[in-house]
């Protein structure tokens, strides 16, 4: 380890352009449709937000809206799955998980139903609806289900590879698509269930995210190395199962774990690492996310400052963690 430089890191003076996940959703889905007629769409009266218009529009008989009736909508894909079909059953994050959860247990995963649940504008996304509509909760309540792999791209294009491996796999996925503007990832690395990939190399700290904010932590380990700390970035693009060989490597190799995400502290992507480092190599780690309190209203990019997930907030846990001080 080097000694930090007394100077602030200089910031960006631009942004990098930004996109929605659910337009590669979409656009993902079409390609699936038209080359596969098993593939249908089930929603909750959510064809607007879930981007299915123009799936409406080519495959009036493949779309299956049920209106808000969750459960009933979870039932409907698990029974399509059933009949040989390939249903992406979609509807906002917190309704899907939240008011389906049994559905999704006995259905779906317990079932080993060929379902693939697309919780859409998850986290903060809806910050301005307030805590009913914020789902920081999901990754908690689906991760504890047995046989369910859970998946939360980073990017538009690790997007799609995601729905096309759920498209191309015989099993229950969910797949957490987020709203939230987000840059494309240089150089991007390909999706592969369970494994995480590595956007940056380094032997001081690791940071991990995972979804909205991957880039964050990419822009946290461009800071650090200003301040003389080498950082490795894991994109951690499935929380079930865990890539556990790359954060006992990170356990093993650097000094030790900061994890930012979306979602609360309780139960997510923060837990489920610490589950691992606790039972095979135990070292500091911060867990940012949202502190075990329903957030208050307000639009998403207000609720990352007040919640401190940030890259600032990213760079300064490193540094705390470290012990180099702000």
């Amino acid at each position: 380890m080097t000694a930090a430089p007394a100077s602030e890191p200089a910031e960006a003076t631009a942004s990098p352009p930004a996109y929605d996940c659910r337009v590669a959703f979409a656009a993902t889905l079409l390609e699936l449709a038209a080359a596969d007629p098993r593939v249908v769409a089930v929603c909750n009266d959510s064809v607007g937000s879930s981007n299915l218009k123009e799936f409406a529009a080519r495959h009036p008989d493949r779309l299956v809206n049920v209106g808000i009736a969750e459960q009933t909508m979870v039932g409907v894909g698990a029974g399509l799955a059933g009949g040989g079909r390939i249903p992406f059953v979609c509807a906002a994050s917190p309704f899907l998980t939240g008011r389906a959860l049994e559905q999704i247990k006995a259905d779906v995963a317990y079932s080993r139903a060929n379902v693939k649940l697309c919780g859409m504008s998850p986290g903060l996304a809806y910050g301005q609806l307030g805590p009913t509509h914020h789902s920081i909760e999901d990754l908690a309540w689906l991760r504890a289900l047995a046989d369910l792999t859970v998946v939360v791209p980073a990017d538009p294009a690790q997007t799609a590879e995601a729905v096309r491996w759920a498209h191309a796999h015989d099993g229950p996925v969910f797949l957490r698509i987020g709203r939230t503007p987000v840059p494309a990832l240089t150089p991007h690395v390909p999706f592969e269930p369970g494994r995480a990939a590595v956007l940056r190399r380094g032997d001081d700290v690791t940071l991990v995210g995972l979804g909205t904010t991957v880039s964050l932590l990419t822009q946290a380990a461009d800071r650090l190395a200003l301040r003389g700390v080498s950082a490795r970035v894991l994109n951690m693009s499935t929380v079930s199962p865990l890539d556990e060989r790359a954060v006992r490597d990170a356990a093993e190799h650097t000094g030790g774990i900061v994890t930012v995400e979306e979602h609360t502290v309780r139960g997510g992507l923060g837990g489920a690492i610490a589950e691992t480092v606790v039972t095979h190599r135990p070292v500091p780690m911060r867990i940012l996310g949202v502190p075990g309190v329903f957030a208050p209203t307000g639009d998403a990019r207000f609720l990352h400052e007040h919640f401190h997930i940030t890259a600032a907030a990213a760079e300064r846990a490193a540094l705390d963690l470290l012990g180099r001080g702000p």
